[in-house]
């Protein structure tokens, strides 16, 4: 039997990267990796289904105890964050049809529980997965391994928000 895992989620309309990471004995492995790409010449509702089926299938192939998401932004290019949220909104609603919980997570969040700086390069976080945190099997896709990040972001902070929200109570 596999250990439980957390999916990690780096959403996107054009590429979305995903990863099933486990952690067991203190040790982070990632396994499984991928990055999801939808076809440019397809409308927008044909590359969010796509997006859709893939992570249901995700799902069910990995069965991850809880999911992880990058939270979108909303910056200077409100056309890109728009694309991006409509792409999170397929893969929360996936999570809710197989009835998996999502916990979502700034990009700043997930770059300081990896790094440790707010403001790391893509590069940055990949050498600190695989170096500071041995994560075993980060993959070299950059979508990828940002959904390895985003996992364990959350590996880190799970616990703190489940103890945050229950003093909230």
């Amino acid at each position: 039997m596999f250990e439980p895992c957390v999916l990690g989620v780096d959403p996107g309309v054009a590429s979305t990267g995903v990863a099933a990471v486990t952690r067991a004995g203190g040790r982070i492995r990632v396994r499984w990796a991928e990055t999801i790409r939808t076809p440019a010449d397809q409308d927008e509702p044909s590359r969010l289904w796509r997006l859709h089926r893939a992570l249901a299938q995700a799902i069910a192939q990995h069965r991850p105890r809880e999911l992880a998401v990058e939270r979108v932004m909303w910056g200077r290019n409100q056309t890109s964050a728009m694309a991006v949220a409509r792409a999170t909104g397929v893969i929360l609603l996936a999570a809710a049809q197989a009835g998996v919980p999502v916990e979502e997570y700034l990009p700043a969040e997930v770059k300081v529980a990896v790094t440790g700086m707010g403001g790391a390069g893509k590069d940055r976080v990949r050498h600190a997965l695989a170096n500071a945190h041995r994560v075993e099997g980060v993959p070299p896709q950059v979508d990828a391994a940002d959904a390895v990040a985003v996992a364990v972001c959350h590996l880190q902070q799970a616990r703190l928000r489940r103890a945050a929200r229950a003093v909230a109570r």
